[in-house]
């Protein structure tokens, strides 16, 4: 996969075949960016789990906060990733060990990995890097109606 760009059609399908999407680095505080794309993520009805050591056992969006993907009960379809550069290899490692693994690991703008994305790859896990889940969805998808 070339990760300089990625077709229309491509990142729409990717966000149109996933339901539960867990946030990785979400932030409690309104204002940071992990925060609105998880509020708008879960406002056009996908299911967000929150991921973040520092606020585990507490909530996020009104939704539990986990420590680590391997302690989410439930299969993760998408890994929405807002960690620093360094942390992404980590990051990707704990998904692919995931059972069943997820279908999208999506590194949000700034954030690229290119090893760690050619390991998901390997996994069978689709890799978005260095574009924002929000933006492109609101492009390609829009709003629900109704």
């Amino acid at each position: 996969m070339n990760h300089d760009s990625y077709s229309d059609a491509y990142l729409r399908e990717l966000l149109s075949g996933v339901r539960t999407i867990a946030v990785v680095g979400i932030s409690p505080r309104p204002i940071r960016p992990s925060h609105s794309v998880a509020a708008y993520l879960k406002g056009v009805g996908y299911r967000i789990i929150p991921i973040n050591p520092g606020h585990a056992g507490g909530r996020i969006l009104g939704e539990p906060v986990f420590a680590r993907l391997a302690d989410v009960p439930e299969p993760i379809d998408m890994v929405d990733i807002f960690r620093r550069t360094e942390a992404l290899a980590g990051v990707v490692a704990e998904a692919i060990a995931l059972k069943p693994r997820p279908r999208v690991v999506w590194m949000q703008l700034g954030l690229r990995d290119d090893a760690a994305a050619a390991r998901a790859e390997t996994a069978g896990i689709a890799v978005v890097m260095d574009h924002c889940s929000k933006i492109e969805h609101g492009r390609l998808i829009g709003l629900p109606r109704g």
